[in-house]
This record gives C-alpha cells, structure tokens and sequence, in this order.
C-alpha cells in the first residue's frame, strides 16, 4: 500500500456550493452571504466579468490569446474564458495539461514552462496532443528533441513548435520575470538557429513582468526581439509577447486596454516582418477582476481584524507583495454605519508573518461576526492557497456582481 497521497494543485475548491436551481440566473454576493451567513473563506467568481474581459482583450489584440492558466485554474473560471472565446490555454505543468484537456478536449495547449520534466513532456505529447514547447537553453532543446524522438513518442512527419524565451532587462512591473527564466539576445539567437531545423514552427517568446503599468516595456520588447531575430538570420513564425497586462487595484491605476495595443500594433509594423504571427499570454488581466473572497472577522484588536483567511490562502499577495485590494463591509447586525478608517488584517494561522498591512478602508465599527469581501482576487487568489495550519476550507459560488474596481478598456456586464 502506498503511503504517498496526492494534493491536486490545480484542484477545484472544496465546495462548490449553487443556488441557481432552475432559473439558471446566478445570485448576488451579497444574497449568498446572507443565506450561506459563512464562517470559511467563500470564493465568489463572477464568469460575466471574466467572459466579457476575454471578450474584449481577443477584440483588442492582433493575434491569438492563450489564456496563463497558473494565473487561476479554477474549473468555473476556466468555462467562463472558454464562454468568453479563448480555446488557447498556455500550461506549465502536466497537471495544467490534464487539467485544461479533461475540461476542452478541442482545445489548443502550449507548454511554456522553459525547463520541464521528461515525462511531462513524453505525456504532454503523446496523450494530451500538445505540440508547443517553450526553452531557454541547448540543454533543454536536446532534451525536447530526445524525448519527442524515441520510437514510443515520435509520430511521423511531426514536428514540434519550439518556442526561445527570450530574457528581458527591468521594466518596473511589480514582479520581474526574467531573473529566472530567459535567454540573453546572443544566446536567444543561436538557440533560433539551432531549433529552426527542428521546428514545424518557430518562435521567439518574452515576459515583460506581472501587473507591468507601462505600455512602452512591450514596445522595447517587441524591439529587441526583432534585433534578435535579425541576428539569427533565419526565418521566425511566431512572437510570443507573454503576459503581465495590468489590472486595477486600490493604489494601482493602470492606463486603458488600448494603450498597451497601440504600443504593441505600432511596435510589430516596425518590425517590418508582416509574416511574423503574434501570441499574447494575459492571466490577470482575463480573470483579475473576476473574484472575490469573501471572509469573516473573529476578532478586532485596535485598528487590527483577525480574519478567517491570510497570506497561507488567498491573500499571499497581500503579505510580501503588499498589495492592497478593494473592500467592503458586509454587516452581521444592524449599524447606525461609520467613517472609513484604515484597517491591517492578521490571518487565521498561528504564524505572525500571517498579516497583511493594507491599509484597507472599512468602516470604523467593523467588528467582530461582519463579513468583508475582499476584491480583484481572480488572479493568484485560488491557486496560492495552502493547507497551511490546516486552514484550507474554502466554498466557491457563481455570482452575477461586477468587478470591484474597473479595469479601464475592458467591457463589463450590465447587471
């Protein structure tokens, strides 16, 4: 008997809970909290947000979207980007792979993780029909070509799309991408002119950073990848220009969708290389505005909310990152109500690096029993959750609300 057990990372909340019955009409957040009344964290997706960003980003871009699903891989959220239009999905793992291909057995699958396991990619090409792979090295290319050529994987006059993560300098985005990942411009181009012979397609990819505010990082990008595949001297099929399109946070206000497309149109016609066929990989952006969590207060001490999720679950990025998130008070009893004032919030775990400053704007007689939601959590809210402490109860609702904040240039649902 094996004594190993398995934690899917890309599985599905604990409970999926649905009041719609047959009107198929989803509810509000604030009629599920007052029927639900929760004591766990409850996760409330909005797919008419999600479907109508991935309606309006594919409307604004000139290329094919392939959705980051590292960004959010919740099966509700992915039916939405699938309802919104997107049938590309971008995996870094095997578990991505299965994940997306047991949901849409159409869909198109890229592998765009730079350094990936043997049996991934055995897996990946054999069973889940993936034919894109991305690297930054001539170890991993040798180690693609040797696994897609042994004689139980090859499938004849087949060859697989190869993809050069293309490394980048500093852009200013709130996380940096190519510190890990990425090959330097001289590298980048060998590595293209030793794929090329390999290649049923060829591609050049770059990441300029995660929730990245200035529009000009792409059209630098876009540069330096055309001066790369200059020096190459060989033929490329397609530009990967990656992910890290801005959303809205409280502190946080990015330039409208068109801004960033305008840099891009006007970076790729100077390229002057009209076959040059271009990808984008936005997870933030699509799902960001998305969900929300909705959590509990067990105790206020001061200005403090003890609070009933943390840093170890949906609020990672709220503790290290120091992102702030939009909030609001969800009352358990009648209140004359109060001015904002700005609250931290300490998690539900016995760690005291489980907090997370803010400041968020709450009215000041929150006290304990009141819910507050807690917005713009689609992105990196689910998927950074852990088992930490044993506090990994979670619900997950369907709801009809908007964004908390508005991202500007992408269409929302009237509700």
């Amino acid at each position: 008997m094996s004594l190993i057990e398995n934690r899917a990372a890309v599985g599905p909340l604990h409970r999926h809970i649905s009041l719609r019955g047959d009107t198929k009409i989803l509810p509000r957040v604030d009629d599920m909290v007052k029927t639900l009344r929760p004591e766990e964290p409850l996760h409330c997706v909005r797919p008419g947000v999600i479907g109508a960003a991935a309606q309006a980003f594919s409307a604004a871009f000139n290329g094919d979207v392939l959705y980051a699903v590292k960004c959010n891989p919740e099966p509700a959220v992915l039916r939405a980007l699938w309802n919104g239009g997107i049938r590309h999905f971008d995996c870094a793992s095997i578990s991505e792979v299965q994940l997306v291909r047991r949901l849409f057995p159409g869909a198109d699958i890229h592998f765009m993780h730079p350094v990936k396991a043997r049996s991934a990619i055995r897996e990946a090409w054999m069973l889940h029909g993936v034919r894109d792979f991305v690297l930054d090295s001539e170890d991993e290319l040798a180690k693609i070509m040797q696994e897609l050529n042994k004689p139980e994987t090859a499938k004849p006059a087949t060859m697989p799309g190869l993809f050069i993560r293309l490394a980048l300098p500093e852009t200013g985005a709130a996380i940096d991408l190519s510190k890990k990942f990425g090959a330097d411009a001289t590298q980048a181009a060998s590595l293209l002119r030793a794929a090329r012979p390999l290649a049923g397609k060829l591609g050049l990819a770059f990441h300029v950073g995660s929730q990245c505010l200035d529009p000009l990082a792409w059209r630098d990008a876009l540069r330096r990848a055309g001066e790369v595949i200059r020096a190459a001297g060989i033929r490329v099929d397609v530009l990967d220009i990656g992910g890290g399109f801005p959303i809205a946070y409280p502190d946080m206000d990015p330039p409208p969708l068109s801004a960033f497309m305008a840099e891009i149109d006007a970076a790729y016609e100077a390229l002057n290389m009209p076959w040059l066929k271009l990808w984008a990989e936005p997870g933030r952006a699509l799902v960001g505005g998305g969900a929300s969590v909705v959590v509990q207060v067990q105790m206020r001490r001061g200005h403090m909310l003890y609070i009933n999720d943390g840093v170890y679950g949906a609020l990672a990025d709220a503790g290290a990152l120091r992102f702030r998130f939009p909030t609001r008070l969800l009352r358990a009893h009648a209140s004359q109500g109060a001015a904002d004032a700005p609250f931290g919030f300490f998690g539900p775990s016995c760690d005291s690096l489980d907090v997370m400053h803010g400041p968020f704007l709450l009215p000041d007689d929150v006290t304990e029993g009141d819910w507050i939601e807690i917005g713009q959590l689609g992105a990196y809210g689910t998927c950074l959750r852990t088992a930490f402490n044993g506090f990994d109860r979670a619900a997950l609702v369907e709801v009809s609300d908007q964004a908390m904040l508005e991202t500007p240039g992408y269409e929302l649902p009237a509700v």
